[in-house]
């Protein structure tokens, strides 16, 4: 009799900005261990020198902690995942200014690809896990593969799959954030642009009407013959394009801020000593 477990571990190669599975096979018996390493092209075996040295080191090395020990390594390399899958997406936020839209959207599907592989990863391994906690896996009659203080050990693994769920979500959740901020950043540049052609129309307006009033092929315009009306002509047209200018600058379409409005205060800083019974004093 055996117990035969397959486990796929991911695992992310920041130089190389990608994330690949490496399978992992153990068939285990009351007296022997094999485990199957299935390497995909371009990665590298699964390393298993951490649990070998932390079962050397114990007195009483079975078969049953062997599993453990292995179970346990391949939950630390789910909350190594998630913690490179968080640094991916700060890194992420902080590109959201400089990179070109094409770049961020193809970060942003990349990271979407990687989030919902690892869950479909990590939900069967953590049940697994949980059939063992609950004592529903183990070889038949006789002494048992997984004794009781081995099931225990194996809820620690447990929870530290459902933190790497639970960081799955938190990620889920700040990619989507980034993303909601790159689709806002992009309607708040089409909104400047806008406001640039506005000023540009605006400040052509005026001037092109003043050319065409004057340049009517009508005999009686009162300035036709007035020796001043070119001049005439031209003060109205620089006298109404910096009125104009200077009311989109005071609206902050151009030239940077919006001038005359009021400064937000900054944000106070709360002392948790003074935290302290707020409730009961309001």
């Amino acid at each position: 009799h055996y117990v035969f477990g397959v486990f796929l571990v991911p695992i992310a190669i920041r130089e190389e900005d990608r994330v690949f599975y490496q399978e992992v096979d153990i068939i285990a018996a009351r007296e022997r261990l094999l485990t199957v390493r299935k390497t995909p092209e371009g990665g590298h075996p699964f390393d298993l020198e951490p649990a070998r040295e932390s079962v050397t080191k114990e007195a009483d090395a079975t078969v049953g902690l062997m599993v453990y020990r292995l179970a346990d390594l391949i939950a630390e390399y789910f909350l190594d995942l998630v913690d490179a899958l968080d640094d991916e997406i700060d890194e992420l936020e902080d590109g959201i200014e400089h990179w070109s839209a094409a770049q961020i959207r193809s970060r942003i599907s990349a990271l979407r690809h990687d989030l919902l592989h690892v869950r479909r990863t990590v939900a069967p391994t953590r049940d697994a896990i949980r059939r063992i906690v609950d004592r529903r896996i183990d070889i038949g009659e006789g002494e048992e593969l997984l004794p009781r203080e081995i099931e225990l050990d194996f809820a620690d693994v447990y929870d530290k799959l459902l933190r790497a769920v639970d960081g799955l979500d938190l990620s889920r959740d700040l990619l989507a954030s980034a993303r909601d901020y790159h689709q806002a950043k992009i309607a708040n540049d089409q909104n400047e642009v806008t406001k640039r052609l506005t000023v540009i129309a605006s400040v052509l307006l005026v001037p092109t009407f003043i050319v065409g009033l004057y340049g009517q092929n009508f005999k009686h315009i009162p300035e036709l013959g007035w020796s001043f009306g070119y001049w005439w002509s031209w003060g109205w047209i620089v006298v109404t394009t910096a009125m104009q200018l200077a009311f989109f600058r005071w609206l902050g379409w151009i030239g940077g801020e919006p001038l005359g409005r009021p400064k937000l205060p900054p944000l106070g800083r709360l002392d948790p000593r003074t935290l302290a019974g707020r409730r009961r004093r309001a």
